[in-house]
């Protein structure tokens, strides 16, 4: 049994400085992998900025630290926080094996870096610049702390195109890639054979998911013959108002449903019965919603765009198309069954229990 520090401060998308309190932080990304590492028979405990913690009190089968960010002017708790009493936590607490600690550009991972560089593992996610400041923070910091700093820690990329742009600043950096895990255990594989004529959009309502695309694109597959089919749209966002006005506007208002926020128990069960999620993001990384679609046996329709896009393509689990339109949701729809079966093929991999085992086990080799 291995003891496991996880690092990751930002626990959910905020899209302004204003970070929105939420009620719970069990459906975050992170808290499922620290479950994994849990359900893999090891002791985890995760650190994260106290700005994310919910409004609820909630009870969480392992440790959460809550720390304190300061000087939010300059380190925006939204993309790059900074909590000073880390670097005394980790010189006091040498019991942790393995500490995971989320992307290389941040604080966090700075500070684990050079006080445990043997056993820091960093989860990197971003495949290009952050445009903080007209990326020149972020250029600084690949080329002289990374660089310079940083080189002993290992990094386990969490796609290939991560991969790709890490390599270039960072020497140790895993021949292996980690995506976003699911649990497994909240997303039952449903009776695959009863898919619904509907499609699903699982995102905030905000510009750069251009859900307006994703609506033109169903309003042509329904004018195509197809006026038995709906689209769900499962999210809220500032764009709400103008996109149930483009649905009236196309004649779609009964055909396209927004159910706003829900629970991941509330939405699997609108995934799972789903012919394909839509997503038509014009920037994102590694999307969660991708990974529980496919979990639950629902294949995607999505742009280049995700990083998830390059194992969609690779593993056949949907369609991947820049500017994909209704021809492509008519694929989806006559070749669905086969699309299916590869995503309930593909599922056990993206099991958050099977990610912390990829975790310890690169760790484990790298150690050899």
């Amino acid at each position: 049994m291995s003891k496991v520090l996880v690092i990751n401060p930002i626990l959910y998308t905020a899209e302004s400085n204003r970070i929105p309190k939420v009620d719970s932080i069990k459906d975050t990304m992170i808290y499922t992998l620290c479950l994994g590492f849990l359900e893999a028979g090891h002791e985890v405990t995760l650190l994260a900025a106290k700005d994310y913690r919910p409004k609820k009190e909630e009870t969480y089968p392992f440790p959460i630290l809550w720390f304190q960010t300061v000087w939010h002017r300059l380190f925006q708790p939204r993309c790059f926080p900074y909590m000073p009493a880390l670097r005394k936590f980790l010189k006091e607490h040498q019991e942790y094996d393995m500490i995971v600690s989320s992307e290389v550009f941040a604080a966090w991972s700075y500070t684990a870096a050079r006080l445990w560089p043997d056993k820091t593992l960093i989860w990197h996610e971003l495949a290009a610049h952050n445009n903080m400041l007209h990326k020149m923070p972020s250029r600084v910091w690949y080329q002289m702390v990374a660089r310079l700093l940083m080189s002993r820690a290992k990094v386990v990329p969490r796609s290939e195109a991560a991969a790709a742009f890490i390599r270039q600043f960072m020497p140790k950096v895993a021949d292996i890639t980690i995506d976003h895990g699911v649990d497994l255990k909240k997303f039952p594989l449903p009776d695959v054979r009863k898919k619904a004529d509907q499609f699903v959009v699982v995102s905030q309502l905000i510009a750069r998911k251009q859900i307006e695309r994703t609506i033109e694109a169903f309003g042509d597959f329904v004018r195509q013959g197809n006026p038995g089919y709906r689209l769900c749209i499962i999210g809220q966002g500032e764009e709400e108002t103008r996109l149930k006005g483009l649905a009236q506007t196309l004649g779609l208002k009964e055909q396209v449903l927004f159910y706003g926020q829900m629970s991941h128990t509330a939405l699997t069960p609108i995934v799972a019965q789903s012919r394909a999620l839509l997503v038509s993001t014009r920037k994102d990384n590694n999307m969660v919603s991708i990974v529980e679609s496919i979990a639950l046996g629902t294949p995607v329709v999505t742009t280049p765009v995700p990083y998830n896009a390059a194992y969609i393509r690779g593993e056949d689990l949907g369609i991947v198309q820049d500017g994909w339109g209704a021809d492509a949701l008519v694929q989806i729809v006559e070749q669905n069954e086969r699309y299916v079966e590869n995503c309930v093929r593909y599922r056990e991999q993206l099991s958050n229990v099977a990610c912390a085992e990829r975790f310890l086990n690169y760790f484990s080799r790298s150690l050899s």
